[in-house]
Protein backbone atom coordinates (compact mmCIF):
# COMPACT_ATOMS: atom_id res chain seq x y z
CA UNK A 1 0.00 0.00 0.00
CA UNK A 2 1.44 3.15 -0.70
CA UNK A 3 2.46 5.88 2.07
CA UNK A 4 0.00 8.22 3.58
CA UNK A 5 1.92 11.44 1.97
CA UNK A 6 2.14 9.35 -1.21
CA UNK A 7 -1.38 8.40 -1.47
CA UNK A 8 -2.16 12.55 -0.49
CA UNK A 9 0.02 13.74 -3.24
CA UNK A 10 -1.68 11.41 -6.07
CA UNK A 11 -5.43 13.15 -5.71
CA UNK A 12 -6.72 15.58 -7.59
CA UNK A 13 -8.10 18.18 -5.58
CA UNK A 14 -11.36 20.35 -6.25
CA UNK A 15 -11.00 23.97 -6.15
CA UNK A 16 -11.85 25.15 -2.74
CA UNK A 17 -14.71 27.14 -4.02
CA UNK A 18 -16.50 24.47 -5.71
CA UNK A 19 -16.26 22.57 -2.09
CA UNK A 20 -17.58 26.35 -0.76
CA UNK A 21 -20.51 26.49 -3.51
CA UNK A 22 -20.96 23.06 -2.97
CA UNK A 23 -22.24 23.78 0.94
CA UNK A 24 -24.05 27.22 -0.06
CA UNK A 25 -21.40 29.17 0.97
CA UNK A 26 -20.83 32.34 -1.68
CA UNK A 27 -17.97 34.31 -2.37
CA UNK A 28 -18.21 36.82 -0.79
CA UNK A 29 -17.98 34.97 2.75
CA UNK A 30 -14.48 33.09 2.36
CA UNK A 31 -11.03 34.36 1.91
CA UNK A 32 -9.00 31.95 -0.02
CA UNK A 33 -5.41 31.03 0.99
CA UNK A 34 -4.49 29.40 -2.48
CA UNK A 35 -6.48 27.17 -4.38
CA UNK A 36 -7.26 24.95 -1.90
CA UNK A 37 -7.77 26.47 1.32
CA UNK A 38 -10.16 29.20 2.65
CA UNK A 39 -11.33 30.95 5.68
CA UNK A 40 -14.99 31.14 6.20
CA UNK A 41 -15.78 34.78 7.19
CA UNK A 42 -19.26 34.37 8.21
CA UNK A 43 -21.94 32.03 8.77
CA UNK A 44 -25.14 32.36 6.86
CA UNK A 45 -28.25 31.93 8.91
CA UNK A 46 -29.54 28.81 6.94
CA UNK A 47 -32.03 27.49 9.94
CA UNK A 48 -30.41 24.26 9.57
CA UNK A 49 -29.10 22.60 12.56
CA UNK A 50 -27.88 18.56 12.07
CA UNK A 51 -27.25 16.22 13.68
CA UNK A 52 -23.70 16.57 15.89
CA UNK A 53 -21.64 12.89 16.16
CA UNK A 54 -19.24 13.20 18.50
CA UNK A 55 -15.79 10.96 17.98
CA UNK A 56 -13.71 9.61 20.74
CA UNK A 57 -11.34 6.28 21.80
CA UNK A 58 -10.21 4.04 24.27
CA UNK A 59 -6.70 4.57 25.45
CA UNK A 60 -4.28 4.81 23.20
CA UNK A 61 -0.92 3.17 22.50
CA UNK A 62 1.99 6.02 21.62
CA UNK A 63 1.14 5.82 18.03
CA UNK A 64 -2.75 6.62 18.71
CA UNK A 65 -5.55 4.69 17.27
CA UNK A 66 -7.15 6.40 14.39
CA UNK A 67 -9.52 8.47 15.76
CA UNK A 68 -8.76 11.30 13.22
CA UNK A 69 -8.54 8.51 10.15
CA UNK A 70 -11.87 7.42 11.81
CA UNK A 71 -13.44 10.83 11.99
CA UNK A 72 -12.59 11.69 8.20
CA UNK A 73 -13.71 8.02 7.06
CA UNK A 74 -16.90 8.57 8.35
CA UNK A 75 -18.03 11.62 7.01
CA UNK A 76 -16.77 10.47 3.63
CA UNK A 77 -19.12 7.33 3.87
CA UNK A 78 -22.08 9.48 4.98
CA UNK A 79 -21.28 11.41 1.79
CA UNK A 80 -21.49 8.38 0.02
CA UNK A 81 -25.04 7.55 1.05
CA UNK A 82 -25.70 11.02 0.14
CA UNK A 83 -25.80 12.35 3.39
CA UNK A 84 -24.97 15.75 3.56
CA UNK A 85 -22.04 15.74 6.40
CA UNK A 86 -19.15 18.32 7.34
CA UNK A 87 -15.90 17.54 9.58
CA UNK A 88 -15.54 19.93 12.01
CA UNK A 89 -11.91 18.81 13.30
CA UNK A 90 -8.52 20.42 15.42
CA UNK A 91 -5.65 21.61 13.31
CA UNK A 92 -2.48 19.73 13.57
CA UNK A 93 0.29 21.03 16.18
CA UNK A 94 3.80 20.92 14.82
CA UNK A 95 4.91 19.40 18.08
CA UNK A 96 3.43 15.66 17.72
CA UNK A 97 4.01 16.05 13.87
CA UNK A 98 7.65 16.44 13.87
CA UNK A 99 7.77 14.23 17.53
CA UNK A 100 6.17 11.44 17.75
CA UNK A 101 3.54 11.21 14.70
CA UNK A 102 4.81 12.54 11.43
CA UNK A 103 1.66 13.74 10.35
CA UNK A 104 -2.19 14.53 12.06
CA UNK A 105 -4.30 14.78 9.08
CA UNK A 106 -5.59 11.06 8.79
CA UNK A 107 -4.04 8.42 7.10
CA UNK A 108 -4.21 6.01 4.20
CA UNK A 109 -7.31 6.77 2.04
CA UNK A 110 -8.84 8.55 4.74
CA UNK A 111 -7.29 11.94 4.71
CA UNK A 112 -7.61 16.28 5.13
CA UNK A 113 -6.33 17.60 2.14
CA UNK A 114 -3.83 19.36 0.89
CA UNK A 115 -1.70 17.31 4.15
CA UNK A 116 1.58 19.03 3.62
CA UNK A 117 -0.28 22.27 4.26
CA UNK A 118 -2.41 21.62 7.24
CA UNK A 119 0.31 19.76 9.03
CA UNK A 120 2.82 22.39 8.40
CA UNK A 121 1.43 25.84 9.61
CA UNK A 122 -1.71 25.55 7.54
CA UNK A 123 -3.06 28.74 7.57
CA UNK A 124 -0.75 30.70 10.17
CA UNK A 125 -3.57 30.13 12.97
CA UNK A 126 -0.77 28.64 15.28
CA UNK A 127 1.72 30.91 14.72
CA UNK A 128 -0.24 34.21 15.10
CA UNK A 129 -1.59 32.29 18.75
CA UNK A 130 1.76 31.68 19.54
CA UNK A 131 2.64 35.24 18.97
CA UNK A 132 -0.75 36.95 20.38
CA UNK A 133 0.86 34.76 23.52
CA UNK A 134 4.24 36.00 23.51
CA UNK A 135 3.34 40.02 22.64
CA UNK A 136 1.36 39.86 26.32
CA UNK A 137 4.28 37.92 27.86
CA UNK A 138 6.38 40.81 26.40
CA UNK A 139 4.61 43.32 27.36
CA UNK A 140 4.25 42.14 30.92
CA UNK A 141 7.96 41.63 31.59
CA UNK A 142 8.23 45.42 29.81
CA UNK A 143 5.63 46.62 32.40
CA UNK A 144 8.16 45.38 35.00
CA UNK A 145 11.13 46.62 33.65
CA UNK A 146 9.51 50.36 32.75
CA UNK A 147 8.76 51.35 36.59
CA UNK A 148 6.26 47.98 37.14
CA UNK A 149 2.82 51.08 38.20
CA UNK A 150 1.15 48.40 39.02
CA UNK A 151 3.34 46.63 41.52
CA UNK A 152 3.37 43.26 40.18
CA UNK A 153 4.95 40.48 42.12
CA UNK A 154 7.44 39.00 39.77
CA UNK A 155 7.48 35.48 41.91
CA UNK A 156 3.76 35.16 40.86
CA UNK A 157 3.36 35.68 37.42
CA UNK A 158 1.11 33.37 36.00
CA UNK A 159 1.17 33.68 32.15
CA UNK A 160 3.91 32.04 30.31
CA UNK A 161 5.56 32.51 27.12
CA UNK A 162 4.38 29.24 24.36
CA UNK A 163 5.51 27.85 20.89
CA UNK A 164 4.31 25.26 19.19
CA UNK A 165 6.91 22.98 19.24
CA UNK A 166 8.40 20.18 21.91
CA UNK A 167 11.23 21.20 23.55
CA UNK A 168 11.65 20.32 27.21
CA UNK A 169 14.34 22.72 27.38
CA UNK A 170 12.23 25.40 27.57
CA UNK A 171 10.02 24.00 30.93
CA UNK A 172 12.14 25.89 33.15
CA UNK A 173 14.34 28.45 32.45
CA UNK A 174 15.44 32.30 33.58
CA UNK A 175 14.59 35.75 31.77
CA UNK A 176 16.07 39.01 31.80
CA UNK A 177 19.42 38.09 32.44
CA UNK A 178 22.27 40.20 31.10
CA UNK A 179 22.27 43.61 33.65
CA UNK A 180 19.45 46.28 33.80
CA UNK A 181 18.95 47.10 30.34
CA UNK A 182 17.74 43.82 29.47
CA UNK A 183 14.61 43.53 32.04
CA UNK A 184 14.42 41.82 35.37
CA UNK A 185 15.57 38.48 36.18
CA UNK A 186 13.03 36.25 36.86
CA UNK A 187 12.49 32.39 36.64
CA UNK A 188 10.31 31.63 33.60
CA UNK A 189 8.94 28.73 31.51
CA UNK A 190 7.34 27.32 28.36
CA UNK A 191 4.14 25.83 27.07
CA UNK A 192 3.01 24.10 24.10
CA UNK A 193 1.04 26.80 21.57
CA UNK A 194 -1.91 24.03 21.97
CA UNK A 195 -2.15 24.80 25.82
CA UNK A 196 -2.04 28.35 25.89
CA UNK A 197 -4.87 29.93 27.42
CA UNK A 198 -4.83 32.03 23.89
CA UNK A 199 -5.66 28.73 22.24
CA UNK A 200 -8.39 28.06 24.67
CA UNK A 201 -10.02 31.72 24.38
CA UNK A 202 -9.51 31.34 20.76
CA UNK A 203 -11.44 28.07 20.67
CA UNK A 204 -14.25 29.29 22.86
CA UNK A 205 -15.02 32.60 21.24
CA UNK A 206 -17.50 33.59 18.75
CA UNK A 207 -16.76 36.74 16.80
CA UNK A 208 -13.72 39.55 17.70
CA UNK A 209 -15.61 41.19 20.27
CA UNK A 210 -15.86 38.04 22.60
CA UNK A 211 -12.40 37.33 21.72
CA UNK A 212 -11.26 40.90 23.11
CA UNK A 213 -13.00 40.95 26.05
CA UNK A 214 -12.00 37.00 26.98
CA UNK A 215 -8.36 38.32 26.13
CA UNK A 216 -8.47 40.96 28.36
CA UNK A 217 -9.91 38.51 31.11
CA UNK A 218 -6.93 36.56 31.16
CA UNK A 219 -5.15 36.35 34.85
CA UNK A 220 -1.53 37.23 33.67
CA UNK A 221 0.16 37.49 37.29
CA UNK A 222 -0.84 38.70 40.87
CA UNK A 223 0.56 41.99 42.49
CA UNK A 224 1.90 42.34 45.89
CA UNK A 225 -0.87 42.52 47.66
CA UNK A 226 -2.35 39.41 46.73
CA UNK A 227 -4.70 41.16 44.05
CA UNK A 228 -4.89 39.70 40.78
CA UNK A 229 -3.47 41.25 37.42
CA UNK A 230 -5.27 41.05 33.88
CA UNK A 231 -4.23 40.99 30.34
CA UNK A 232 -6.24 44.14 30.04
CA UNK A 233 -4.95 46.43 33.10
CA UNK A 234 -1.73 46.01 30.91
CA UNK A 235 -3.44 47.24 27.65
CA UNK A 236 -2.12 44.25 26.08
CA UNK A 237 -5.37 42.79 24.67
CA UNK A 238 -6.36 44.85 21.73
CA UNK A 239 -3.37 44.20 20.18
CA UNK A 240 -3.44 40.75 20.89
CA UNK A 241 -6.75 40.34 19.57
CA UNK A 242 -5.12 41.96 16.27
CA UNK A 243 -2.82 39.32 15.42
CA UNK A 244 -6.17 36.96 15.68
CA UNK A 245 -8.15 39.19 13.50
CA UNK A 246 -7.76 35.91 10.60
CA UNK A 247 -6.96 32.91 13.11
CA UNK A 248 -10.75 33.35 14.58
CA UNK A 249 -11.60 32.39 11.10
CA UNK A 250 -12.26 28.73 10.76
CA UNK A 251 -10.29 27.17 7.80
CA UNK A 252 -11.93 25.29 4.88
CA UNK A 253 -10.37 22.07 3.27
CA UNK A 254 -11.77 18.97 1.48
CA UNK A 255 -11.18 14.86 2.50
CA UNK A 256 -9.67 13.11 -0.18
CA UNK A 257 -12.79 12.00 -1.71
CA UNK A 258 -13.81 16.06 -1.64
CA UNK A 259 -16.18 15.84 1.24
CA UNK A 260 -15.85 19.11 3.12
CA UNK A 261 -13.99 19.57 6.20
CA UNK A 262 -13.86 22.30 8.46
CA UNK A 263 -10.38 22.46 10.56
CA UNK A 264 -9.76 25.26 13.25
CA UNK A 265 -8.14 25.20 16.33
CA UNK A 266 -6.16 22.62 18.03
CA UNK A 267 -6.07 22.30 22.40
CA UNK A 268 -4.16 19.20 23.44
CA UNK A 269 -7.29 17.17 25.13
CA UNK A 270 -4.55 15.73 27.96
CA UNK A 271 -3.12 19.08 28.95
CA UNK A 272 -5.99 21.60 27.41
CA UNK A 273 -9.33 20.90 26.76
CA UNK A 274 -8.87 19.15 23.37
CA UNK A 275 -11.93 20.30 21.29
CA UNK A 276 -11.77 22.43 17.90
CA UNK A 277 -13.27 25.79 17.95
CA UNK A 278 -17.31 26.72 18.80
CA UNK A 279 -17.30 28.34 15.71
CA UNK A 280 -15.94 25.39 13.59
CA UNK A 281 -18.97 23.51 14.78
CA UNK A 282 -21.54 25.50 14.80
CA UNK A 283 -20.54 26.78 11.39
CA UNK A 284 -20.75 22.67 10.03
CA UNK A 285 -24.04 22.20 11.78
CA UNK A 286 -25.83 25.12 9.90
CA UNK A 287 -24.52 23.92 6.41
CA UNK A 288 -24.44 20.08 7.30
CA UNK A 289 -27.07 17.36 8.00
CA UNK A 290 -24.68 15.57 9.84
CA UNK A 291 -21.26 17.52 11.69
CA UNK A 292 -18.56 14.53 12.65
CA UNK A 293 -16.23 16.69 14.54
CA UNK A 294 -13.68 14.75 17.40
CA UNK A 295 -12.44 15.34 21.03
CA UNK A 296 -8.93 14.73 21.65
CA UNK A 297 -8.16 10.99 23.51
CA UNK A 298 -10.41 9.24 25.03
CA UNK A 299 -13.89 9.13 27.15
CA UNK A 300 -11.74 10.22 30.41
CA UNK A 301 -10.43 13.46 28.49
CA UNK A 302 -11.24 14.98 25.62
CA UNK A 303 -15.35 13.70 25.06
CA UNK A 304 -15.18 14.62 29.56
CA UNK A 305 -14.23 17.94 28.34
CA UNK A 306 -16.29 18.68 25.22
CA UNK A 307 -19.42 17.95 27.43
CA UNK A 308 -18.75 19.47 30.68
CA UNK A 309 -16.68 22.53 29.09
CA UNK A 310 -17.75 23.14 25.11
CA UNK A 311 -21.37 21.98 25.43
CA UNK A 312 -21.91 23.42 29.29
CA UNK A 313 -20.83 26.60 27.36
CA UNK A 314 -22.45 26.55 24.57
CA UNK A 315 -25.76 24.03 24.54
CA UNK A 316 -24.25 22.24 22.19
CA UNK A 317 -25.52 18.15 22.80
CA UNK A 318 -23.88 15.26 20.53
CA UNK A 319 -26.68 13.32 18.71
CA UNK A 320 -24.42 10.20 19.20
CA UNK A 321 -20.94 9.68 19.95
CA UNK A 322 -18.25 7.06 18.05
CA UNK A 323 -16.04 4.90 19.96
CA UNK A 324 -12.84 4.07 18.24
CA UNK A 325 -10.91 0.67 19.52
CA UNK A 326 -8.19 -1.33 17.77
CA UNK A 327 -7.23 -4.76 19.25
CA UNK A 328 -3.38 -3.91 19.85
CA UNK A 329 -4.51 -1.39 21.79
CA UNK A 330 -7.22 -3.67 23.96
CA UNK A 331 -4.34 -5.48 23.90
CA UNK A 332 -1.78 -2.77 25.01
CA UNK A 333 -4.20 -2.43 28.00
CA UNK A 334 -3.99 -5.86 28.87
CA UNK A 335 -0.38 -6.16 28.68
CA UNK A 336 -0.55 -8.55 25.94
CA UNK A 337 -3.71 -9.99 26.60
CA UNK A 338 -6.68 -8.79 24.75
CA UNK A 339 -9.44 -10.68 27.34
CA UNK A 340 -7.73 -8.47 29.78
CA UNK A 341 -7.77 -5.30 28.23
CA UNK A 342 -11.47 -5.38 27.01
CA UNK A 343 -12.36 -3.24 30.29
CA UNK A 344 -10.65 -0.37 28.81
CA UNK A 345 -13.89 -0.56 26.45
CA UNK A 346 -16.46 -1.39 28.70
CA UNK A 347 -15.28 1.69 30.84
CA UNK A 348 -15.42 4.32 28.19
CA UNK A 349 -18.70 2.67 26.77
CA UNK A 350 -20.00 3.47 29.89
CA UNK A 351 -18.87 7.17 30.35
CA UNK A 352 -20.15 8.10 26.96
CA UNK A 353 -23.88 6.31 28.12
CA UNK A 354 -23.43 8.20 31.46
CA UNK A 355 -23.11 11.68 29.36
CA UNK A 356 -26.92 10.51 27.86
CA UNK A 357 -25.15 9.37 24.40
CA UNK A 358 -25.91 6.51 22.40
CA UNK A 359 -22.47 4.64 21.83
CA UNK A 360 -21.19 3.24 18.31
CA UNK A 361 -18.17 1.04 18.89
CA UNK A 362 -15.73 1.67 16.06
CA UNK A 363 -13.32 -1.03 15.36
CA UNK A 364 -10.53 0.49 13.24
CA UNK A 365 -8.95 -2.84 11.45
CA UNK A 366 -5.26 -3.53 11.02
CA UNK A 367 -4.39 -6.07 8.59
CA UNK A 368 -3.15 -8.42 10.80
CA UNK A 369 -6.20 -8.32 12.93
CA UNK A 370 -7.68 -12.08 14.22
CA UNK A 371 -11.30 -12.10 12.93
CA UNK A 372 -11.67 -14.29 16.51
CA UNK A 373 -10.37 -11.27 18.23
CA UNK A 374 -12.48 -8.81 16.40
CA UNK A 375 -15.91 -11.10 16.71
CA UNK A 376 -14.54 -11.15 20.38
CA UNK A 377 -14.27 -7.21 20.30
CA UNK A 378 -17.66 -6.70 19.14
CA UNK A 379 -19.89 -9.61 20.79
CA UNK A 380 -17.94 -7.87 24.32
CA UNK A 381 -19.22 -4.15 23.53
CA UNK A 382 -22.92 -5.09 22.87
CA UNK A 383 -22.88 -6.59 26.17
CA UNK A 384 -22.52 -3.46 27.45
CA UNK A 385 -25.32 -1.50 25.20
CA UNK A 386 -23.06 -0.50 22.16
CA UNK A 387 -23.67 -0.80 18.31
CA UNK A 388 -20.88 -2.04 16.71
CA UNK A 389 -19.51 -1.41 13.30
CA UNK A 390 -15.72 -2.87 11.28
CA UNK A 391 -14.00 0.36 10.35
CA UNK A 392 -11.65 -0.24 7.06
CA UNK A 393 -11.42 3.21 6.08
CA UNK A 394 -7.85 3.70 6.59
CA UNK A 395 -7.62 0.67 3.53
CA UNK A 396 -10.82 1.64 1.52
CA UNK A 397 -11.47 5.22 2.45
CA UNK A 398 -15.26 6.20 2.82
CA UNK A 399 -16.88 2.98 1.72
CA UNK A 400 -14.69 1.17 4.24
CA UNK A 401 -17.22 3.05 6.53
CA UNK A 402 -20.38 2.62 5.54
CA UNK A 403 -21.79 0.07 7.44
CA UNK A 404 -20.40 2.20 10.61
CA UNK A 405 -21.91 5.49 8.82
CA UNK A 406 -25.31 4.03 8.70
CA UNK A 407 -25.42 2.70 12.29
CA UNK A 408 -24.20 6.03 13.22
CA UNK A 409 -27.91 7.51 10.86
CA UNK A 410 -29.60 5.10 13.20
CA UNK A 411 -28.32 5.91 16.71
CA UNK A 412 -28.82 9.50 15.94
CA UNK A 413 -32.27 8.86 14.59
CA UNK A 414 -33.25 6.76 17.22
CA UNK A 415 -31.84 9.73 20.08
CA UNK A 416 -34.08 12.25 18.05
CA UNK A 417 -37.38 14.18 19.39
CA UNK A 418 -39.39 13.16 21.78
CA UNK A 419 -37.16 10.51 22.36
CA UNK A 420 -33.56 12.56 22.62
CA UNK A 421 -32.07 12.31 25.77
CA UNK A 422 -31.16 14.74 27.81
CA UNK A 423 -27.20 15.61 28.54
CA UNK A 424 -25.77 14.60 32.11
CA UNK A 425 -23.21 16.69 33.11
CA UNK A 426 -20.66 15.29 35.84
CA UNK A 427 -21.02 17.67 37.89
CA UNK A 428 -23.12 21.26 39.01
CA UNK A 429 -22.51 24.30 38.20
CA UNK A 430 -22.42 25.46 41.70
CA UNK A 431 -20.13 22.99 42.88
CA UNK A 432 -16.65 24.10 44.38
CA UNK A 433 -13.62 23.11 42.80
CA UNK A 434 -12.30 20.27 44.83
CA UNK A 435 -15.74 18.54 44.64
CA UNK A 436 -15.88 18.85 40.36
CA UNK A 437 -12.33 17.28 40.81
CA UNK A 438 -13.23 14.71 42.68
CA UNK A 439 -16.76 13.75 40.50
CA UNK A 440 -14.66 13.51 37.36
CA UNK A 441 -11.63 11.52 38.98
CA UNK A 442 -14.54 8.75 40.34
CA UNK A 443 -17.15 8.69 37.68
CA UNK A 444 -15.40 9.11 34.86
CA UNK A 445 -11.78 7.60 35.48
CA UNK A 446 -12.95 5.43 38.78
CA UNK A 447 -10.69 6.64 41.36
CA UNK A 448 -11.41 5.89 45.04
CA UNK A 449 -9.89 9.39 45.96
CA UNK A 450 -8.47 12.26 45.44
CA UNK A 451 -5.34 13.66 47.26
CA UNK A 452 -4.49 17.53 47.11
CA UNK A 453 -1.25 18.82 47.27
CA UNK A 454 -0.04 21.91 49.54
CA UNK A 455 -0.08 23.85 45.52
CA UNK A 456 -3.22 22.36 44.77
CA UNK A 457 -5.00 23.35 47.90
CA UNK A 458 -3.46 27.17 47.52
CA UNK A 459 -4.43 27.63 43.83
CA UNK A 460 -7.98 26.02 44.54
CA UNK A 461 -8.57 28.41 47.72
CA UNK A 462 -6.61 31.72 46.00
CA UNK A 463 -9.01 30.73 42.83
CA UNK A 464 -12.53 30.66 44.54
CA UNK A 465 -11.25 33.46 46.68
CA UNK A 466 -11.07 35.88 43.44
CA UNK A 467 -13.22 34.43 40.74
CA UNK A 468 -15.40 31.93 42.74
CA UNK A 469 -16.22 28.44 41.54
CA UNK A 470 -19.20 28.81 38.61
CA UNK A 471 -16.98 27.20 35.64
CA UNK A 472 -15.98 23.94 35.10
CA UNK A 473 -12.48 22.17 35.12
CA UNK A 474 -10.11 20.84 32.81
CA UNK A 475 -8.25 18.58 34.45
CA UNK A 476 -4.71 17.74 32.70
CA UNK A 477 -3.51 14.09 32.76
CA UNK A 478 -1.78 11.41 30.87
CA UNK A 479 -3.45 10.06 27.91
CA UNK A 480 -2.62 6.39 28.60
CA UNK A 481 -4.07 5.47 31.32
CA UNK A 482 -7.77 6.74 33.03
CA UNK A 483 -5.80 6.88 36.23
CA UNK A 484 -2.73 9.63 36.12
CA UNK A 485 -0.32 6.95 35.87
CA UNK A 486 0.43 6.07 32.61
CA UNK A 487 1.27 2.27 33.41
CA UNK A 488 -1.84 1.54 35.24
CA UNK A 489 -3.07 0.37 32.06
CA UNK A 490 -7.16 -1.42 31.26
CA UNK A 491 -9.71 -0.29 33.78
CA UNK A 492 -7.97 0.35 36.90
CA UNK A 493 -10.23 0.64 40.29
CA UNK A 494 -8.66 1.36 43.82
CA UNK A 495 -6.56 4.13 42.96
CA UNK A 496 -5.73 7.90 44.12
CA UNK A 497 -5.72 10.95 41.60
CA UNK A 498 -3.34 13.16 42.80
CA UNK A 499 -3.40 16.86 41.76
CA UNK A 500 -0.40 18.60 41.91
CA UNK A 501 -1.10 21.77 41.24
CA UNK A 502 -3.81 24.01 39.28
CA UNK A 503 -4.74 27.99 37.48
CA UNK A 504 -7.16 29.60 36.65
CA UNK A 505 -7.92 30.31 33.13
CA UNK A 506 -10.18 33.40 33.72
CA UNK A 507 -10.36 34.00 29.46
CA UNK A 508 -11.52 30.83 28.61
CA UNK A 509 -13.52 30.88 32.14
CA UNK A 510 -12.24 27.31 33.42
CA UNK A 511 -10.01 25.97 35.88
CA UNK A 512 -6.62 23.81 34.90
CA UNK A 513 -5.77 20.86 37.83
CA UNK A 514 -2.66 19.26 36.75
CA UNK A 515 -2.77 15.51 37.44
CA UNK A 516 0.56 13.41 38.51
CA UNK A 517 3.44 14.35 36.72
CA UNK A 518 1.69 16.01 33.34
CA UNK A 519 3.68 18.46 31.55
CA UNK A 520 2.63 21.60 29.50
CA UNK A 521 5.82 21.14 27.11
CA UNK A 522 6.07 17.90 25.85
CA UNK A 523 9.88 16.53 25.09
CA UNK A 524 10.87 14.98 21.36
CA UNK A 525 11.17 10.97 21.54
CA UNK A 526 14.85 9.60 21.13
CA UNK A 527 14.32 9.52 17.32
CA UNK A 528 11.94 12.66 16.67
CA UNK A 529 9.67 12.08 13.21
CA UNK A 530 11.70 15.54 11.84
CA UNK A 531 14.42 13.12 10.94
CA UNK A 532 12.22 11.24 8.60
CA UNK A 533 10.83 14.09 6.79
CA UNK A 534 12.84 16.03 3.82
CA UNK A 535 11.61 18.09 0.73
CA UNK A 536 13.46 17.43 -2.67
CA UNK A 537 14.71 20.24 -5.16
CA UNK A 538 11.11 20.15 -6.73
CA UNK A 539 9.33 20.99 -3.49
CA UNK A 540 7.97 17.70 -2.65
CA UNK A 541 7.70 16.24 0.63
CA UNK A 542 8.53 13.39 1.82
CA UNK A 543 8.19 11.40 5.07
CA UNK A 544 4.81 12.84 6.58
CA UNK A 545 2.84 9.58 7.49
Amino acid sequence: MPTDIEIAQSVKLNPIMDIAYGLGISADDIEFYGKYKAKILATTDTGKTGKLVLVTAINPTPAGEGKTTTSIGLAMALHKLDVKSVLALREPSLGPVFGVKGGAAGGGYSQVLPMEDINLHFTGDFHAITSANNLIAALLDNHITQGNALNIDITRIIFTRCMDMNDRALRNIVVGLGGKANGNPREDKFKISVASEIMAVLCLSANIAELKANIGNILIAYNKSGDPVFAKDINAHGAATVLLKDAIHPNLVQTAEHTPAIIHGGPFANIAHGCNSVTATKTALSYADYCVTEAGFGSDLGAEKFINIKCRKTGLAPDCAVLVATIRALKYNGHGALVDGVCNLRKHIENLRNFGLPVVVAINKFGDDNENDLQYVSDYAKMYGAEVALSEVFAKGGKGGLDLAKKVIAACERNSGDNKKALHFTYKDGDDLKTKITKVATAIYGAASVKFTAAAEKAISETEKHFGKDFPVCIAKTQYSLSDDPKKLGAPNGFEITITDGYMNNGAKFFTALAGNIMTMPGLPKIPAAERIDIDADGVVTGLF
